[in-house]
This record gives C-alpha cells, structure tokens and sequence, in this order.
C-alpha cells in the first residue's frame, strides 16, 4: 500500500470476494473495491465498512475486458462484465469450491456450463413517473434511483426491444410519488408482465386503459397488483414437452438454455429409478422429462403453480405417453416429507428457494432413497444441506456449476448423492 493524495490509497488487488469485488490487503485492514480484478495495482478512496471506490486503474490485469453495455457500472445489474470468460468461469468455479470447503466437503467440482449473452427470459424492472414522462429500466448501484435502460445485453431481445413499449404499457397506472416494479416473462406467445408498485385497483377507466395499452403492444397477459387486467392469449413455457400455462409471478428458471442442462443433469443422476418424488417441483420444471421413464410424486408448497402442472399433465399426458404423476400441495418447510414415506422411492429431486431445504435434508438423510439430486442456486445453502445428507450416510459423488445469472455473482448447481 502506498499514499496517495489526500483520502487517497494506491493498492494492489489480491482477489475477488464472493460477490465480484476486489479485496485489497492493506494496512489499515481489507478493503473490497467494485470493478477490479487480481493482481491489479489502483487507485481507491476509502469509504466506510471496508468499502472503497475506484478512482483508476493504475496497472490493469491480463484478464480484464472491455464491458459489453454501455450502463456497465452505472446499472446495478451487473458486477462482472469487465473479466474475460475463462477467468470468469474458473472464479465461479471456486465459489462453489469454497462453500464446499467451508463445509468441510471434499468433491470434484466439474468445469462451469457457460451462460450466452441475450439469454434470460426474466427480468426485473422498475418505472417511475416524472413530468419528463417514464422513466423505465433498473436502479443504479447502491441507489434507489432508477436509471433509464436503452440497451441490456443480458435478457432475450423480445424483452430489451420492448422498454419503450412496456413504458408506454405503465405510464396511466403511476404516480408521481411511488415507483413500480415490473416482472417481464417472454414466454411462447409473448411477453407476460406482472406490476406492482403501481395505482392500487385501477377504476373503470383506468383499467380499460390499461388493457387497451396492453393490446396495442400485443402482450400475452398483463397482470397489476395480482389482478389479471388483460390476457390476449394465455402465456405457457415448454417443459420437455409439456406446455404449462404458470400462474402471474411464477418461478422459472432464469434462462431456457440453462434449464435444459439442469434437466439433463437432474436425468443423468436419477438414471433408470422407476419411483421418483420431486420437491419443491413449481410448476414441472424436471416433472415432465421425469414422468418420460418414472412414475412421479411431484411435491410443491405454492398451490398455483403445482395446479397449473396438474392440469397440464391431465390434459396432455396421455397424449405425451407420460407414466402417472401425482401432485401434492404441501409445505415441506413445515411439513417435510418423512423418511417413513420415501420407503419405496428409488430417487428425490429437491430444488428448493435460496434459503434451501434443511428441514427436508434432515428427513432424506434418515432414508434410505438410493439416489438423491440436489438442484440449487445458492451454494452457501446447498454445502449445508449436502453436509447434513453426507452426515446421514450419502456420498456428494459429483457437482456441477451451471451458469444462468451472467455477469453477477450468483450461481445455480446440481449435485448427485448416493447413499453409500
């Protein structure tokens, strides 16, 4: 470390932290400085709580690039844009590693399935309304105030295409006061965007304004506050096969690519199982290719997505020549699945939220299910959750890091247990 001007520090950067900023060793403690890379010499201004802020990079590192968007450090969508692939990749990589380690885990962590630019099919944005008009896009780092997005690289063009349109969509329903957030789905027959945030049970008026906005941009569904206001044509989302029509706001995973290999990989690691029960199941994401060879308890708290998976099931099953699903609505964070129920099961998928599945893995650990697969997108929770299986018994024989959240921190993974 060397002094500078005044409140001014020149560091070297020793690595990346676990949410993609540089952690500088210095005297004075660690300081964690946004868009740097390893073994960069910079320039910070200390801030408080160990942050600081870039002020120039005064030696870049060979593996730093030129970001794809112009909003790159503006947008606080992205922290990642600026490190080349291979170093990118193999710093996720080493996440997963570390939850692992912390853990005390020991297993190979297979290489990371890349993410491709233009792929997400959900996206979160947020509207206010000024005198200027809309202001459309995502909140700037650590801000509360929303920057106009006019590009973004990261979701499908059928969302980034449609900004000016979706403001166009919001505008009667703000106010000047509040701010609404916007949950964008391009799905097989258009865009699904659900509001909220915005005017609270739009009137007569209103609401036909908003629907006829709706039409003119030619959405699928436009719902506002949970209040479906206008469906021209009933959204659905392909599920091996299975054409789902899910409920307003519910989960898919991020990108259609990244989905087909967690199903793949989830298929690997059950293998020739004939009973499967699948946790947490949503609206079918791994029930569909499952039932293509097992019988399947799929299990899920939410009622409407697993209704909207049942209904599909009984309306094209038949027809796909799927073996016999069962759907229950149950909340396995309160009501786990009991080890006494698994008796005959051949393998579990469990692909919970981010908080994970502890009071399920306490009870698959007690069973005796041959083949449990883990499907996770946060590896601090799931390095707990496979130390609580691997206590009971399981081997954790293969991870897999799976790439759907580009140019952020954030990392989805399978991982493949045996009971040993």
């Amino acid at each position: 470390m060397q002094p500078a001007g005044q409140n001014e520090l020149d560091v070297v950067i020793a690595s990346l932290g676990h949410l993609g900023d540089g952690v500088a060793e210095t005297d004075s403690g660690q300081y964690f400085v946004p868009f740097t890379l390893a073994g960069e010499s910079v320039r910070i201004h200390p801030l408080t709580d160990g942050r600081a802020e870039l002020l120039e990079i005064l030696k870049p590192a060979a593996s730093r690039v030129a970001a794809p968007c112009r909003h790159f450090g503006v947008c606080g969508g992205c922290n990642l844009q600026h490190i080349e692939a291979t170093a990118y990749a193999e710093w996720k990589c080493r996440q997963v590693v570390a939850a692992l380690t912390a853990r005390g885990i020991e297993c190979d962590v297979e290489p990371l399935v890349p993410a491709a630019p233009r792929s997400r099919r959900r996206a979160g944005l947020a509207a206010t309304r000024t005198k200027k008009g809309v202001t459309i896009g995502y909140y700037m780092r650590a801000s509360h105030t929303i920057m106009a997005a006019q590009e973004c690289p990261l979701v499908v063009p059928e969302i980034e295409n449609a900004l000016e349109k979706l403001a166009f969509l919001v505008e009667p329903g703000l106010s000047r006061k509040g701010r609404a957030s916007l949950a964008v789905t391009a799905t097989q027959e258009g865009l699904d965007v659900a509001v909220s945030g915005g005017k609270e049970a739009p009137d007569g008026p209103l609401r036909a304004e908003l629907a006829k906005r709706a039409a003119s941009i030619d959405l699928a569904r436009l719902t506002w506050e949970s209040d479906i206001l206008a469906e021209r044509r009933a959204p659905t989302v392909m599920f091996s096969g299975l054409r789902v029509a899910p409920p307003p706001g519910a989960f898919l995973q991020a990108t259609a690519e990244g989905e087909a290999v967690l199903v793949r990989l989830v298929l690997d690691g059950v293998g020739d199982a004939k009973r499967v029960v699948d946790l947490f199941a949503g609206c079918g994401t791994f029930t569909a290719a499952l039932a293509k060879r097992s019988s399947v308890l799929a299990v899920e708290g939410e009622a409407k997505p697993l209704a909207a998976l049942d209904r599909a099931l009984r309306q094209q099953g038949p027809g796909l020549g799927l073996k016999p699903v069962e759907c229950v609505t149950r909340d396995l964070f309160r009501r786990p699945v009991h080890a006494s129920e698994l008796l005959k099961t051949d393998a579990v998928i469990f692909d919970p939220p981010r908080a994970g599945a502890a009071a399920q893995c306490e009870m698959l650990a007690k069973s005796g299910v041959p083949t449990v697969v883990g499907v996770s997108c946060n590896p601090a929770t799931f390095a707990r959750d496979a130390r609580t299986l691997i206590d009971g018994g399981y081997a954790l024989t293969r991870v897999t890091p799976v790439d759907q959240f580009l140019w952020s921190p954030h990392i989805e993974l399978v991982g493949i247990f045996r009971k040993e």
